[in-house]
């Protein structure tokens, strides 16, 4: 990481005109991350092992920031993994509705393949959106998980890359004062919303997003140097 101290932790400095930095973290693994269905509002919670990466997430948060974050200064989206991430990294966070996940409409709970099949085309979240498939895989139905437990999955009309990337914009927007007084700011939420979420960041089209890629519990840092918005680290 440029500007960065000889210890690997980072500060604000000069260069970033005392602003913060913005860090993003996404969840730790679930059922439907391992398995590649679409997992958008589902509330799945985290496995063992995402609960193992998320308490490994935060030690390497508190390696690279020794600070911490203020009181404040830390939002998780209000899905059910989310949230967990951020208790089980050492946090206590708020909710913010805006880094919610991409709303996938009729993908949700469903593979690329078995959305592909069902269409009658290869289907690709970047090229054609969720709104590209037929109203036939809308509804309601039940996942039972590899435990046992039950989860309600609401297949609705989905949100559009453009709707999604407003929302996200919305976010920064929102804990854009924060980091303009000089304080770090950490959203926990996921690989997709936090991936436009950068698009957004550095002002580009969100389809960029595609090309930038966020593992289970691996955390991302945005910052301004000299007078740009850049991304500082990736995928750590």
């Amino acid at each position: 990481m440029s500007e960065q101290h000889m210890d690997g932790t980072v500060a604000v400095d000069p260069s970033r005109n005392g602003t913060g930095f913005l860090v993003l973290l996404r969840h730790g693994q679930t059922v439907w991350s391992e398995s590649g269905q679409h997992t958008g509002r589902t509330n799945i919670p985290l496995t063992a092992v995402g609960e193992r990466q998320a308490r490994e997430a935060g030690d390497r948060l508190r390696e690279a920031f020794p600070g911490g974050f203020d009181e404040g200064c830390v939002f998780s989206s209000p899905l059910v993994r989310a949230r967990q991430t951020a208790e089980l990294a050492g946090f206590a966070p708020r909710e913010l509705d805006g880094i919610a996940e991409w709303d996938y409409g009729p993908a949700e709970g469903r593979t690329r393949r078995q959305i592909s099949e069902a269409a009658g085309f290869a289907w690709d979240i970047w090229r054609d959106g969720p709104r590209s498939l037929p109203e036939s895989l809308q509804g309601d139905w039940t996942e039972t998980l590899p435990g046992g437990a039950k989860v309600p999955v609401h297949n609705g009309p989905g949100e559009s890359l453009e709707e999604a990337a407003a929302r996200a914009k919305g976010a920064i927007d929102e804990v854009l004062p924060l980091l303009r007084e000089g304080h770090n700011v950490l959203l926990v939420a996921h690989a997709h919303i936090l991936r436009i979420l950068t698009s957004q960041w550095l002002g580009v089209d969100p389809h960029f997003a595609r090309l930038l890629r966020l593992d289970t519990a691996h955390y991302s840092v945005l910052s301004v140097y000299k007078g740009d918005n850049v991304i500082e680290r990736w995928n750590a």
